[in-house]
């Protein structure tokens, strides 16, 4: 198991309940890849520096997790196919 860090940016015209669900099914798919979610953070809805998907803002999420680099690139191309996720970045962290 490798560690991530992760960054999402979100629509921000979701609901809290779509929301919830949309986090929770990443949360699934970190899982399914059997990994583990070590934290989540909310950093909120923010002005992006230009518009996404004709979107100038969105809800950004930061998620630290553990998974087998194998299921990363499936777990990846799921992300891409989320409308509901308009851009993410995935980094490896360093094994201090």
């Amino acid at each position: 198991m490798e560690k991530y860090e992760g960054v999402f940016i979100v629509r921000p015209d979701l609901n809290a309940e779509n929301l919830k669900g949309l986090i929770g099914s990443v949360e699934d798919e970190i899982k399914k890849g059997k990994g583990s979610v070590d934290k989540l953070e909310s950093w909120g809805k923010k002005n992006m520096a230009y518009s996404i998907k004709k979107f100038p803002e969105g809800v950004y999420y930061k998620v630290d997790f553990n998974i087998a680099p194998a299921a990363l690139q499936d777990m990846e191309r799921k992300f891409r196919l989320n409308e509901n996720i308009l851009r993410f970045m995935i980094i490896k962290k360093d094994k201090k």
